[in-house]
Formats: C-alpha cells, structure tokens, sequence
C-alpha cells in the first residue's frame, strides 16, 4: 500500500523505497503520487538486496526478516548509518539496529518480532 513509505517521506528528505513484486511497487507508487508524495524514488529489485545506484545511505529500514544481517545492505550505508532489520529464522526474529562503524558494526537488540522472510542473494532462497 505504501503507508510506511508515506510514514518515512514525511520524516525523511528522500526516500528511496524498493520492493521484489512490481505490481505491487507500481500500486505504492501510483497511490503516493495522487496523494502529494514527491520525494519518494521507486524501484523494483530481482536477486540483489538494496538499491545500489542511490548508495550511500544513511539509513536503511528492512521489513522482512533475514538469517543473517546481509552484508550487501551494510555495504550500502554511510559511515555512522543505520540499518533497522529483523534477523532470525523464517518463524522467528529479532529486531536489530546495526550502526556501522568505520572498522566494524555495533549491533543492538530492540525486540522480538515476525516478518515475512527477505528473498535474495545474502538472504533466504525463494524456494527454501
């Protein structure tokens, strides 16, 4: 639908928002746009987690769990940026707030929780 993307827009200066279904990116992106949004880039991902192209970024917001916290999306921040991401199995996980440091990342648990798993290269396999 959009509504966390919408909830971002108005916190953030850009948002760069991708998603792995494009009927559902063209649906977000049509309902934000008659609705006012203008700083809110959209991008359809196949195997390839984040959106290279805009990196870096200074925070990035997972909403579907990973087994691990995938390496591709901390390369894809600043110094100093934030990733927010569920990590655990595909029935249960943590909420982590990763900061990534010049040398290394410092992790912190916020809470349980349940996402749908996250499909592509550095997460699950579509199949699994």
């Amino acid at each position: 639908s959009g509504y966390q993307t919408a909830i971002l827009a108005e916190l953030a200066g850009q948002v760069f928002t991708v998603e792995r279904f494009p009927s559902l990116a063209k649906s977000a992106e049509t309902i934000l746009n008659n609705i006012g949004y203008r700083n809110i880039s959209f991008h359809v991902v196949s195997k390839v987690l984040g959106w290279l192209d805009n990196a870096p970024y200074d925070a990035i917001l997972v909403t579907a769990a990973a087994p691990k916290i995938p390496q591709t999306l901390l390369d894809q921040l600043k110094i100093a940026g934030r990733l927010v991401i569920p990590v655990g199995s595909r029935w249960e996980q943590t909420l982590l707030k990763v900061i990534k440091r010049d040398k290394d990342t410092e992790v912190k648990q916020l809470t349980s929780c349940r996402f749908v798993p996250l499909i592509g290269e550095d997460a699950w396999d579509s199949d699994a």
